[in-house]
């Protein structure tokens, strides 16, 4: 589970790339970590055309997830999107793409200890994406000292993963889009098209940039 990443390229650089023209993050700082239920910058598609905005990190959970529980902190990653749960925001209307820098996962070490390990496509750590899913206006109870809110939530896909991600979490790793078609495709396809994205990228596209820190610049 990716529950770490960094994201801090610039705005216009990801308006360019996603193609968006319309600005709604206002100052958007470089985000060398952002964590679950953190607002984050997406890139959506709306009435005025597709926008940059920002949301929070976690979709809505699931019912039987929220059996006994009070408060709701949300999914980061989707696996299964043949889930009802999933199904109904899978239109176009509900998809999003995730400008990231590098994520992270944990690193199994011998003593035990897990300390995380980040990946990017290369040493400069160039923009992608992730493939992701976003509703408006949720309301829930995401922190008990908050109380009932109503927020923008966003999750991101996930998929077997390649190496050398897969060296070190053999579960999943997230949808990455490295291109402007497909972005494109993820934003506009019908769904049996967009869906075909989630999948491994080749082994050779991902490498290991940092280890053992909490946010990488």
């Amino acid at each position: 589970m990716c529950n770490l990443y960094a994201s801090i390229h610039g705005q216009a650089a990801i308006r360019a790339m996603a193609g968006a023209a319309v600005d709604r993050t206002g100052n958007l700082p470089p985000l060398p970590s952002v964590f679950p239920d953190q607002a984050a910058p997406i890139v959506r598609n709306a009435e005025q055309g597709r926008e940059l905005a920002m949301a929070r990190w976690g979709m809505p959970s699931p019912a039987f997830a929220l059996k006994g529980r009070r408060t709701d902190g949300g999914v980061t990653n989707i696996r299964n999107t043949a889930s009802p749960h999933w199904r109904r925001w899978l239109g176009i209307a509900h998809r999003c793409v995730v400008p990231f820098s590098s994520f992270s996962e944990h690193e199994q070490r011998p003593d035990g200890s897990r300390p995380p390990i980040w990946f990017a496509l290369d040493e400069s750590r160039p923009l992608a994406f992730f493939a992701g899913l976003h509703v408006e206006g949720w309301r829930s109870v995401r922190k008990l000292r908050e109380g009932e809110v109503e927020a923008d939530l966003f999750g991101f896909l996930t998929t077997e993963p390649s190496l050398p991600v897969a060296t070190h979490h053999p579960k999943a790793m997230p949808v990455i889009l490295r291109t402007a078609d497909e972005i494109e495709c993820w934003l506009t396809a019908p769904a049996s098209e967009a869906l075909a994205l989630q999948r491994p990228l080749p082994d050779d596209a991902l490498r290991v940039v940092a280890r053992g820190e909490k946010q990488d610049g």
